[in-house]
């Protein structure tokens, strides 16, 4: 993409590096930084490459935008191609690399440039306890393999000074496109992530090493970005806009009416939190079918609930416009045949939701498109063989082909959320709610799924040229609005019974997708 921007647009490695260091500086300060303050200081590690520059050009805007003080702050750098120990050199005026004139300046600004020495790794590691912030540009995204020699080092210095502010830029230093567990990568408290984004900041397996991810544009022209981006990182803003609002001459069967067939003994409350997603996602009718052995037990519990015992009466009251199977179903052959008996109509255009024991009882089943699947990892991995490690450490190879093979819509569920169509779409959303981590919030997710995809077929089917179901937008919409859910008042910062979850979702999905009234 730096090659493309340089020889069709006209951006030279210069121009990118002084937009992306002040671009960094400006997030950083938006995000951290309430006033300019005399005396505040800045460490800075930079490597060899232009993520060291970027690191350098932040330092000079910070500076010369009064956010930090020159003489207080620090660059530590291996032995370079220049004399750094002159304020000016041949060497330095003959290279002219984006990394040189960025340490040039710097060093005209009067900021103390050390060089790394190995041998004073714990006194440098010490030096930097003292300073308020360390930006980490030792490495970026052009690392093809694990840290080693010098970047090691500087790396563990880092890591050594156990600093709570650790910012890093673009990616932590030691991560890279097929990083694996244990190799070596810096732990920073946020990373300023320039557009676009790099999937590997994402991979579970290392998300938590960047902290909080503060996206940085305003670098590649958005036609670029488009042309290189490798996936979508999803805003519920933007998942919203795909699906269907409300219109205000709207009835409840125009809004969708979703079919849930969840619960069993021992997990009856599976059943109830799917459906308490469906009706705050805004389904507009939620019909629940359960075992007749828990329907005297579920029924007082679902307020605008339509619950009915499996009897046999229940079949036939009203055609949904979407199924959700498996919420604590169980999985006896009873279950298989149920199952079953929903593909032929998922062939005829209805959306299937397919969830916990119902992912499992499909293991080996090929569908028609109009299935959305949302497993943990623990179940993605028996659906599909892998190891857990495998698909924390890479999901997206594995979304992909099983997407297309299967011809199924996915959603993974873990700290980090992935949507994956069968025509190769993929879909990243950030997560990071350790609230989330506890039994029901996936119920609920899936009564979302269920919702989405049924208004999307009630609509669909009142429009003039209805559309295919896109179960890659229903998930992208599910999962973003449960992580909006997750950062409500009351919510965020709390132990929650995963119901509480229905109330800010309700608000959150009824803004977006409900008709505003008059202004």
């Amino acid at each position: 993409m730096d090659a493309e921007a340089s020889a069709n647009w006209g951006l030279d490695s210069f121009a990118l590096v002084e937009a992306a260091g002040r671009a960094c500086a400006q997030a950083f300060c938006r995000a951290f930084v309430q006033e300019k303050k005399e005396g505040r200081s800045f460490a800075v590690l930079a490597g060899k490459g232009n993520n060291a520059a970027d690191a350098l050009v932040m330092l000079r805007a910070l500076i010369l935008d009064g956010y930090a003080q020159s003489s207080l702050c620090l660059v530590v750098t291996p032995q370079v191609t220049w004399d750094t120990t002159a304020a000016s050199s041949s060497a330095a005026a003959a290279e002219k690399t984006p990394l040189s004139q960025a340490m040039l300046s710097v060093r005209k600004m009067g900021v103390p440039v050390m060089k790394w020495d190995a041998a004073e790794a714990a006194a440098i590691a010490h030096t930097l306890t003292h300073y308020d912030v360390i930006i980490d540009g030792i490495t970026g995204t052009g690392l093809t393999g694990t840290l080693r020699d010098t970047a090691l080092e500087m790396a563990q210095a880092v890591a050594a000074a156990r600093h709570p502010r650790v910012i890093s830029i673009d990616v932590p230093s030691g991560n890279y496109d097929g990083w694996q567990p244990g190799s070596p990568m810096i732990a920073a408290n946020a990373t300023l992530a320039l557009e676009p984004q790099k999937l590997c900041l994402y991979v579970p397996a290392a998300r938590s090493h960047a902290g909080n991810i503060i996206p940085v544009g305003g670098i590649f022209p958005p036609a670029l970005i488009e042309q290189y981006r490798e996936a979508e990182l999803v805003a519920w803003k933007a998942a919203a806009a795909r699906i269907a609002p409300v219109a205000p001459t709207a009835y409840k069967y125009e809004r969708g009416l979703v079919e849930i067939r969840a619960g069993s003994t021992g997990a009856a409350g599976a059943a109830r939190l799917a459906a308490l997603g469906a009706q705050a996602a805004g389904a507009g009718l939620v019909r629940l079918i359960v075992d007749p052995s828990l329907y005297a037990v579920i029924a007082p519990a679902c307020s605008g609930v339509m619950v009915a015992p499996d009897d046999g009466a229940a079949a036939g009251r009203f055609s949904p416009n979407a199924v959700l199977l498996g919420p604590g179903w169980g999985r006896g052959e009873d279950r298989l045949r149920l199952l079953e008996n929903y593909l032929p109509r998922e062939k005829n255009g209805l959306p299937l939701i397919l969830d916990a024991d119902a992912i499992a009882l499909a293991k080996d089943m090929t569908f028609n498109g109009n299935v959305l699947i949302t497993p943990h990892i623990g179940e993605f991995a028996a659906y599909t063989g892998l190891s857990k490690d495998e698909i924390l450490n890479d999901p997206i190879p594995a979304l992909r082909r099983c997407a297309k093979e299967k011809n199924v819509h996915i959603l993974l569920k873990s700290h980090v959320l992935y949507a994956a169509s069968p025509d190769g779409r993929i879909g990243v959303i950030d997560g990071m709610k350790a609230a989330l981590a506890a039994g029901g919030s996936g119920d609920v997710l899936a009564g979302f799924c269920a919702a989405i995809a049924a208004r999307s077929a009630a609509s669909a089917r009142c429009a003039a040229s209805p559309q295919p179901f896109d179960g890659y937008a229903c998930a992208c919409a599910a999962a973003s609005l449960l992580i909006q859910a997750a950062e409500a008042d009351g919510i965020a910062g709390s132990f929650f019974d995963p119901a509480e979850l229905a109330r800010p979702a309700a608000a959150i999905a009824g803004a977006a997708w409900l008709p505003a009234g008059i202004v």
